[in-house]
């Protein structure tokens, strides 16, 4: 009986935890409903201006499939190990022209270099006949919202009054675009394209896919497709030079052979001409010499051009092969801004505020919290 009690006791010490009462909210909502109309309706109001407010964006997607020359002689284990994303063997290192493999392509899209590249693209906008390049439209012809406008046509404006002719003339020589040294306006426009241009690579099938987001459509296609063929040029030109820096080097090589061998022939027959009739066995040895010589000449000039002809075909056996899933095309409906999410988000966000707000005006807030 003792510990009964002492049980009770301690019980009856002890706080209730009382649940949430779900009703007594739905009164004070009740009883606040006016304010939610008020600030639901603000909300919804701001929400407008601000979607309507925003740019649309487009999007056009570029899908590539590149031929690898390992591919052929890939088993099972590679391939089982392809489907978890790793490499086995020669392919974890390349295998030859395969050193760059596709996982590396977004970090050479990303690279300051290719990104510089890009600026001369010539595009031209939906509504427009006049092309320009890409720098020149990023700078000067994309849409902002009115808030952001606002703040950088102040700054600009600022900025301006302390803006000397030497700056003005420095800033149009860096119109020249210099990857090692990048002007701050440059710096700006490789991150805005960074943000623009994504490439992505799929490590089961490592198919390689090219987003390019833009705010007109057909500049955003025009873009897409010219990342495309850079990209297909630069792992061209990665794969096969070593073969064409071979290729030029053995056409040196048959050239000077060329003219060692015309020169041998010259000699010849120079000599065999003036020496027609003398029957000294001296002539006779030296122009024996001499057809010898041509002879070696020649068959050195034949060698060479067979090593030019090998160079040559190993250049166009080099060169990769690249299947396009998905072609560039003229996107015709916005990807952006997503409307539906920002006013969800901005209603909620008005919603919670509010329902805060009332529970601390009714004290209602610490005990739902369990503070006392």
């Amino acid at each position: 009986m003792e510990e009964q009690k002492k049980q009770k006791t301690i019980a009856d010490s002890e706080p209730q935890k009382q649940g949430i009462d779900f009703m007594k909210l739905w009164n004070l909502g009740l009883k606040h409903r006016k304010l939610y109309y008020k600030v639901l309706g603000i909300a919804f109001v701001v929400a407008l201006v601000i979607v309507f407010s925003i740019p649309k964006t487009y999007t056009c997607e570029v899908m590539l499939a590149p031929e690898l020359s390992t591919a052929r002689s890939t088993n099972s284990l590679s391939s089982l190990a392809r489907s978890f994303g790793m490499r086995l063997g020669s392919n974890l290192l390349g295998n030859g022209s395969e050193a760059l493999m596709p996982n590396l392509y977004p970090d050479l899209m990303n690279s300051v270099d290719f990104m510089t590249s890009l600026f001369d693209i010539q595009v031209c906008a939906e509504d427009s006949i006049t092309p320009k390049s890409y720098y020149d439209y990023l700078v000067n012809d994309q849409k902002r919202p009115w808030w952001s406008a606002a703040i950088g046509g102040t700054i600009g404006a600022i900025a301006d009054l302390f803006a000397s002719e030497d700056t003005v003339e420095l800033a149009a020589a860096n119109r020249k675009v210099n990857p090692f040294k990048l002007t701050k306006r440059q710096t700006s426009i490789v991150k805005v394209i960074s943000k623009k241009v994504v490439c992505d690579v799929d490590q089961k099938t490592l198919v390689i896919t090219i987003d390019v987001t833009d705010q007109d459509p057909v500049i955003c296609a025009t873009v897409a497709d010219s990342v495309k063929a850079r990209l297909q040029q630069f792992i061209t030109d990665y794969r096969t030079n070593k073969s064409r820096i071979d290729y030029e080097y053995n056409k040196k090589l048959v050239a000077e052979a060329k003219e060692r061998y015309d020169k041998a022939r010259q000699r010849y027959v120079e000599f065999a001409d003036a020496n027609q009739d003398i029957i000294l066995q001296s002539v006779r040895t030296k122009l024996a010499d001499l057809e010898n010589e041509m002879q070696l000449q020649f068959n050195a000039y034949q060698a060479y051009v067979a090593a030019a002809q090998n160079a040559e075909a190993q250049v166009q056996q080099n060169t990769p092969a690249f299947m396009t899933l998905q072609s560039a095309t003229v996107p015709i409906k916005p990807t952006g801004p997503k409307k539906k999410r920002i006013l969800f988000i901005f209603l909620f966000l008005a919603f919670a505020g509010t329902s805060v707000y009332i529970l601390h005006k009714e004290n209602e807030l610490k005990p739902l919290l369990g503070l006392s």
